[in-house]
């Protein structure tokens, strides 16, 4: 069986630790190496797409990264239950066409027993900066 350490329940350190397992993940841009942190039938909810399973949430991250160049990321503590997380973030990136810009967010995440994220949503909105205003390098 599959588990993906820490597992729930979560206390305040081991929340602390889930995110940031996944800051650093995400931060290798890796959409195998993430896809592997979340269970074969994860859902997500991300903006306005709607992703199910591992091989989607590894296209997702592919198309993903393939739009947003340069792309860095850093999550913060904001909640958490027994097998639920919940996380505000922010991170930059660079269009193709040289536009930057710092992404906001609130995500909302769901373990199963084995540590695997089951379900993720995802709020996010974007705000155009100057390349001279990045905060995250």
């Amino acid at each position: 069986m599959e588990q993906k350490h820490p597992l729930p329940p979560f206390n305040l350190e081991t929340a602390k630790q889930k995110i940031q397992l996944a800051e650093d993940a995400w931060n290798s841009q890796d959409p195998v190496k993430i896809s592997m942190a979340y269970s074969i039938d994860t859902e997500w909810r991300n903006r306005n797409q709607f992703v199910n399973g591992r091989k989607e949430v590894q296209a997702f991250l592919t198309g993903k990264w393939e739009k947003e160049l340069q792309y860095k990321l850093k999550k913060e503590y904001w909640a958490h239950t027994d097998n639920r997380i919940a996380v505000r973030f922010k991170y930059e990136y660079r269009n193709t066409a040289g536009q930057w810009f710092r992404a906001y967010g609130n995500e909302n995440w769901e373990f199963d027993e084995n540590g695997l994220m089951e379900k993720r949503y995802a709020s996010i909105n974007d705000l155009e900066i100057e390349e001279s205003d990045r905060k995250l390098k």
